[in-house]
């Protein structure tokens, strides 16, 4: 076999070998940058040229632009000075898409290179190349860019097993460029899997791999800070925005801080923290989400645990645990708004959460239902209303309000649940034909001092009488003391501004706070409710009599309506219609009902 065949053939298993090391050199490399040093590297040895550069196409300005250079003259030189310099390949870039190298001996006078000659003469001329490979980089089908393999100052003959391991180098650039995209999605898919897309922040599952880590740390105790906030619903993208910026920007040195929920971030201090230094961070967190806050507010709660306080501590019991705190503090209202989590009080809690839980899912499924109960005119006898009661059926039993809405209201369910009642009750009562020549039928729907709070209130009642045609002045909202004695600019203006749309307001449960005669010429009502406790032994009880008497003729005075509550005997209907009572409810006249049932009552006569 001649010499040169030999030579050949050698040749090319070298190059073969070259390309298996390197493919499997590349695919352990950690970025792009370094993987076309080793490229770049190991095809000038191989190849035996001075320079190999990697190129990147601008399709829209048809410019190449040098990537990555790698001169081994003098050691070795990767990215000398001024390597990222670009070319205008206008008309060579006809050629480098129909063809898989181009292999010029002679650069000045390869047609394709003198095509572009203007732009590539100069470039060959300050560099000294005088034969080349040329390899175009594609990637699903399209141009990519150009490997160029450059022998300087001496031309060359090129062989066909330096060709082919030319456009093998190009191979191995898409591969790596394959892997690197690869990386990056496997990245950022593991970014977001650990980060709340809303908040940029670690998410829950993050914090859980933090929390694990520092628990296995043994002689380190570890502390979590549950964070729960309070925004309306209008200012909530915006608001949890701000909290995260503020709580990032006034703590992110000293915990690590992430959203576990909705509205609720949690952070576990870089350093072990008990007792005073942990209710301090805790209050300083609520200060700066308060702070963040929105427009119209913004309230905070927190909770703390500590691992100490497990027999066998776990990340998940740990955050669980941290969040119970806050549950229980929100739970009791009051001016506290930081709980320490303490294991004999959780069962409790446990079970309120179950029940959130399970209210949340039952007004997604459509399991939650507005019944209505009459209120009759004690003197006529006739249906003259109905209050709007919350019912949910759990697949077995209608449960009341009365277990479930305390939960509701320390969760802030109230506040979504408040509004689609209001709409749902409206719009039945929209409907509600009375006896002709008196008036259409009333509809009392209860607020809590939650929804008062809320800027959103007024809206939603406005929206409610707009969507469902209700007069205003057929609406009573049920509130409690509480409600109607707000602390807060919104409230008052909640209050003022309900008024003004015509709405009528009523004092709920008059008697079971701290309610007073003095106190009624001060409240924004129009009527006031009679709580049960005091119609339940009438008319049998004197004391419970003059009560009774006592606030009708009080609320006479004051222009007030006066409803009893609780009514289940004809003889405590007729100790009320003897005290002056006007209106009344309970089951003497009817317990809660579908609104189908109530509507055909408005027509009976007394």
């Amino acid at each position: 076999m001649p010499q040169r065949v030999l030579e050949e053939d050698a040749r090319a298993r070298r190059y073969g070998r070259a390309l298996v090391a390197l493919t499997r050199d590349i695919s352990t490399q950690q970025s792009l940058e370094s993987g076309l040093a080793r490229i770049c590297e190991v095809a000038a040895e191989t190849l035996g040229v001075e320079r190999v550069n990697v190129w990147r196409l601008d399709p829209d300005r048809h410019v190449l632009r040098c990537i990555h250079s790698y001169d081994q003259r003098n050691g070795g030189v990767h990215n000398p000075p001024g390597y990222d310099e670009t070319l205008d390949v206008r008309e060579y870039r006809r050629w480098l898409d129909d063809v898989r190298l181009i292999d010029a001996e002679d650069v000045q006078q390869h047609e394709a290179l003198t095509a572009s000659r203007e732009a590539l003469g100069d470039y060959f001329e300050r560099h000294g190349v005088a034969s080349l490979l040329d390899a175009p980089v594609r990637g699903d089908g399209e141009l990519l860019g150009v490997v160029g393999h450059e022998q300087v100052g001496r031309q060359r003959a090129w062989s066909v097993a330096d060709r082919a391991f030319a456009a093998s180098i190009a191979d191995c650039v898409v591969i790596l460029a394959e892997i690197c995209r690869r990386r990056a999605a496997e990245r950022r898919l593991r970014y977001l899997e650990l980060h709340d897309p809303q908040t940029n922040l670690p998410n829950r599952d993050h914090l859980l791999e933090v929390v694990h880590s520092a628990l296995r740390t043994a002689d380190r105790a570890v502390t979590v800070i549950h964070l729960q906030v309070e925004i309306d619903e209008g200012d909530r993208v915006a608001g949890l925005a701000a909290v995260a910026s503020a709580l990032r920007d006034g703590i992110g040195a000293e915990a690590t801080l992430a959203r576990v929920r909705d509205d609720a971030f949690a952070l576990v201090p870089h350093r072990s923290l008990r007792g005073v230094a942990a209710l301090d961070l805790a209050g300083r967190c609520m200060e700066l989400a308060e702070q963040a806050g929105t427009p119209s507010g913004l309230r905070a709660w927190a909770g703390i645990a500590f691992s100490h306080d497990l027999a066998e501590p776990s990340a998940d019991r740990l955050l669980r645990n941290a969040e119970l705190a806050v549950q229980r503090v929100r739970s009791m209202g009051g001016l506290e708004r930081c709980e320490v989590f303490d294991a004999g009080r959780h069962r409790g809690l446990l079970k309120r959460m179950r029940t959130e839980r399970a209210l949340r899912e039952a007004h997604e499924r459509g399991n939650l239902h507005v019944h209505y109960q009459p209120v009759v005119d004690l003197a006529a006898g006739r249906i003259r209303g109905a209050e709007a009661l919350l019912r949910w059926h759990d697949g077995a039993v209608w449960r009341p309000a009365c277990e479930f809405i305390d939960v509701a209201e320390s969760s802030g369910l109230i506040v979504p649940l408040g509004r689609w009642v209001l709409v749902e009750a409206c719009t039945a009562a929209a409907a509600w034909q009375g006896v002709e020549g008196e008036p259409p039928p009333q509809l009392s729907v209860n607020v809590s001092a939650r929804q008062v709070a809320q800027p959103g209130l007024v809206p939603d009642v406005a929206a409610a009488l707009e969507a469902s045609g209700l007069a205003p002045g057929r609406l009573w909202l049920e509130l409690t003391e509480t409600a109607l004695l707000p602390d807060t600019p919104i409230a008052i203006d909640a209050l003022g501004r309900l008024r003004a749309l015509g709405v009528h307001m009523v004092l709920d449960d008059f008697g079971t706070g701290h309610s007073s005669f003095a106190r009624l010429k001060h409240l924004p009502i129009d009527g006031l409710k009679i709580d049960r406790d005091f119609v339940a032994d009438l008319p049998d009880d004197p004391l419970d009599m003059a009560i009774v008497c006592s606030v009708v003729a009080v609320a006479d005075k004051a222009g007030l309506v006066v409803v009893a509550e609780g009514v289940e005997t004809p003889r405590q209907a007729d100790a009320l219609l003897e005290c002056g009572v006007v209106k009344a409810q309970g089951y003497h006249y009817g317990r809660a009902m579908p609104e189908a049932d109530l509507r055909g009552m408005f027509a009976r006569p007394g």
